[in-house]
């Protein structure tokens, strides 16, 4: 296996550090008017979540390690995608597998295929029921239009339900009316070959406004450590709309949409019974999909409010090793009210249909090809002041039916303290499951072949090796122990701080099953089973620090110590990362932003590999932005991503993958706004 040379052990956090620390000792620009954000500190702490518990509250009052991405952020950042933006945010692993794929988790058990983790887009659940997961190349969205980002580390089961296990990331766009006029971006530069957008929104009568939006990308192939290309460039198209509308003074209602199509190319290698018993191959992926949301939202009196939400989601995704059409519909109802002075209430129901249709490809088959499983749920949360203005429990529970496990129940405890005004400190214990995929309930995986006459095999015959899932009834199950501090020493300073100590039984796991004689070959089954066990404990920190009117730094460190890599399932994760953002306002037209990131060495789980496991080094890199507004109404801007070295590599792809680096690149932007 080629393996990219190590990094230089004198590139470390203290380096990383120094770097930073350099750039404050460097920037004694002018400008005591200008600002670097919309949002003092201050106002940040106390920015709107509604991720939390499903109702609107500070940032610092939330019990839950949470970490809110801004507009400002995602702009000011220079990314052009969720999951790199995602980056930012403590207790998060993003690893970018090649041009078109990550890995993306929370706490623990990184992987394509990564199973732990919730993601919506409006309150749309973004899921394939594939592998319990996420297809991050095709969560797309108009990073113009996102009004925040709110991710939660650590289980949100209570309120959001299975598969909430490690977090929950949800995408909130801008209202309509908060969109009103036009705005036209366009760019290219190396990696990011071409890309365009467009929204205009406009006022519909004196209570409705609307916007619709479209873009596009082209992006190119990454290259192998060899120096060869990956043959993994792709693009897509997307478009959508938002209507908002006040059809009472109570009443308010929500329509909106989204289509895309995409073309994502990748060289795959895939067993075969015959020699060399794997075959390269380049393979195109066919992604299509859309959806339509309504919402309506109907405040009772000043202390209490209903919505209720109807999701119709289609997708299709036509590969070589996968063939999947999924169609999703969602109905969920909430409640909130105040009952006296001291309990804040949250409850709700939700009926959730997802009908797969999953055809038989050379690798991957399922009995049977097509399923409907219908999830039935409820939730109550109660939020409890015990002693005013100072302490507060909350305690709630969500109870769900699915067709695979029964009937799961997913309570949590937690308590929040506020000795004084800007000093939070808050505690909690919940447990949150994830129920089986497809593959673990019904499929068979064509894992690779061992060649015979070999080393492994002495055997005249090949040997096939597979994954089987076996539906044994039973969910992995977390128990999470947390434990955070909030606090604001000046008006200029925030810190959060959180730890936490994770529980896992019942992890999949796969167990050696008896060998079978299929005539021309042998075939050695490992069995999908969930008996394992393990742990995980870390801790996070998220510190902001507005030097001066002109100068913003943000630092984000992660800490994570895991044996969940112990069966092989997944990888080691990093033990150490880090992120400084620094964003400077050199005049009131010129912005500069500098973003460093370390991330410690780790490995993945590979199962070309000898020992089923791929090592990955540690990396430093830097992302740098330019930006210039000769008019208020243009803005020009230059990003450059991975500066510090010509490519380096981020993870690998888990089966029939092949390793890839990320290149350093550079591309141009205009965005003009009418």
């Amino acid at each position: 296996m080629t393996r990219r040379p190590k990094t230089s052990p004198g590139i470390r956090p203290c380096c990383f550090m120094a770097l930073g620390f350099l750039l404050l000792l460097c920037s004694p620009l002018r400008a005591s008017e200008q600002e670097v954000v919309d949002l003092s500190i201050e106002d940040l702490m106390n920015i709107n979540v509604t991720s939390v518990g499903k109702k609107e509250q500070n940032l610092s009052d939330s019990t839950a390690a949470v970490f809110v991405i801004t507009n400002q952020d995602l702009k000011r950042s220079g990314v052009t995608n969720i999951p790199d933006a995602l980056r930012m945010v403590p207790g998060l692993t993003v690893s970018r597998i090649d041009s078109n794929k990550w890995a993306v988790n929370s706490r623990g058990a990184t992987s394509r295929f990564a199973d732990k983790l919730l993601v919506f887009i409006d309150g749309r659940t973004v899921y394939t029921p594939f592998f319990s997961g996420v297809y991050w190349e095709v969560q797309d969205v108009m990073l113009e239009d996102v009004d925040r980002i709110e991710v939660i580390r650590g289980p949100g089961a209570t309120l959001w339900g299975a598969n909430a296990v490690n977090g929950v990331i949800n995408i909130i766009t801008k209202q309509a009316s908060d969109t009103q006029g036009g705005v036209v971006t366009a760019g290219g530069g190396t990696t990011e070959e071409g890309f365009a957008e467009a929204r205009y929104g406009a006022a519909m009568g004196d209570a409705t406004h609307g916007r619709f939006y479209a873009k596009g990308f082209k992006r190119d192939e990454f290259e192998r450590p060899s120096g060869e290309g990956a043959g993994d460039d792709w693009e897509m198209v997307q478009g959508g709309f938002r209507v908002d509308t006040r059809t009472t003074a109570r009443d308010t209602l929500t329509i909106q949409g989204d289509l895309y199509d995409g073309e994502i190319n990748q060289e795959l290698v895939l067993p075969t019974l015959t020699p060399p018993y794997a075959e390269s191959i380049d393979d195109t992926a066919d992604v299509s999909g859309g959806n339509l949301l309504t919402r309506w939202q109907r405040v009772l009196s000043s202390t209490s409010d209903i919505t209720l939400q109807l999701l119709y989601d289609v997708s299709e995704r036509e590969e070589a090793f996968t063939n999947e059409e999924k169609e999703n519909i969602d109905v969920d109802f909430q409640h909130h009210f105040k009952a006296g002075d001291r309990h804040d209430i949250v409850w709700g129901a939700g009926y959730q249909r997802i009908h797969d249709e999953l055809a038989e490809t050379s690798v991957l088959t399922y009995s049977p090809e097509s399923r409907t499983d219908d999830l039935f749920s409820a939730f109550l949360q109660d939020e409890i002041l015990l002693i005013d203005r100072k302490l507060w429990l909350t305690l709630g529970s969500k109870v769900e039916h699915n067709e695979s496990t029964g009937y799961e129940v997913q309570p949590s405890a937690r308590l929040l303290f506020s000795p004084r005004p800007n000093h939070k400190l808050w505690a909690a214990v919940s447990r949150a499951v994830r129920t089986p995929s497809r593959v673990e309930r019904d499929g068979e995986v064509m894992l690779y072949v061992v060649p015979p006459m070999s080393t492994e095999n002495p055997s005249p015959l090949p040997v096939v090796v597979t994954g089987i899932g076996v539906d044994d009834e039973q969910s992995e199950e977390l128990i999470a122990y947390e434990l955070g501090y909030r606090f604001m020493p000046t008006s200029t300073v925030s810190v959060d701080i959180a730890g936490y100590y994770h529980d896992y039984d019942h992890l999949r796991v796969t167990r050696l099953g008896t060998p079978e004689f299929k005539g021309t070959y042998i075939e050695q089954p490992f069995l999908l089973l969930h008996e394992f066990s393990s742990q995980a404990y870390g801790g996070e920190l998220a510190a902001a620090w507005q030097v001066t009117d002109w100068l913003k730094e943000d630092l984000a460190y992660t800490y994570l110590n895991s044996d969940l890599e112990e069966e092989g399932q997944v990888g080691r994760e990093p033990t150490h990362q880090v992120s400084l953002r620094s964003a400077v306002d050199v005049t009131k037209t010129v912005e500069l932003d500098l973003w460093f990131r370390y991330v410690d060495d780790s490995s993945a789980a590979y199962a070309a590999s000898p020992d089923g496991t791929y090592e990955i080094d540690s990396y430093l890199t830097l992302d740098a932005r330019l930006a210039w507004r000769p008019m208020p109404a243009l803005e020009l801007s230059v990003v450059g991503q991975n500066l510090l070295e010509s490519s380096h590599q981020e993870y690998v792809m888990e089966n029939y993958g092949l390793p890839t680096e990320v290149p350093r690149s550079v591309y141009g932007k205009i965005t003009y706004r009418f």
